[in-house]
């Protein structure tokens, strides 16, 4: 497998638990400021989620069991621009709990899993800090998320835990952004129309 790695001086590789950031130059609308949390990275293809689209269907009102662990604001958010008829489910353990071994979780990056929605939220509950659910995912075939880095549409960055269920999704692509340092920081300026600077 080839290792991935973002340009501008970064050395983070792609890996699950990793951070897909929009480039500022990056003009598809699927992909436009976006961030995508990487949920897989193999040889054959990588899956991740866009964590800042929220969208305007409420988790209640598809998921009504999961409803009341989901994190503010509790919208299910547009995963991405493949299979939107797909419930994708990440959520962040609390402090000292071990997901191994434990039914309806698949470990991503501690402290964050996949969550299998067809899995008993009440069992889960007492270990879950929150979750978030998602409408699609972003997918690559083999060697296509590699072609996007090398051309510059994406930066790798690490993951928080509180990046999956920030209720600040609206500026977490400038959030991620500031906290890389320079030069990364200054990508965060970069104004979202140029037409309009």
């Amino acid at each position: 497998m080839r290792d991935d790695r973002a340009g501008a001086g970064a050395s983070t590789p792609v890996a699950p638990g990793t951070l897909l950031v929009a480039s500022p130059g990056l003009s598809d609308p699927n992909f436009r400021r976006t961030v995508v949390y990487m949920i897989e990275h193999r040889g054959q293809g990588s899956l991740g989620v866009v964590l800042n689209r929220p969208s305007e269907v409420e988790v209640r009102e598809v998921l009504p069991a999961w409803a009341p662990l989901a994190s503010q604001p509790h919208a299910v958010f547009v995963g991405g621009p493949v299979d939107s008829r797909t419930a994708l489910c990440l959520a962040a353990l609390r402090t000292g709990q071990d997901m191994y071994g434990l039914p309806g979780l698949v470990a991503v990056r501690r402290p964050v899993a996949l969550v299998d929605l067809d899995s008993d939220p009440a069992a889960l509950a007492p270990r879950l800090r929150g979750l978030r659910v998602f409408a699609g995912y972003a997918g690559w075939d083999a060697g296509q998320l590699a072609d996007e880095i090398d051309r510059g549409d994406w930066i790798i960055v690490p993951a928080l835990p509180d990046d999956v269920l920030t209720g600040h999704h609206a500026d977490l692509w400038g959030r991620v952004l500031r906290r890389q340092g320079v030069p990364l920081a200054l990508l965060a300026t970069f104004p979202a129309e140029i037409g309009l600077n």
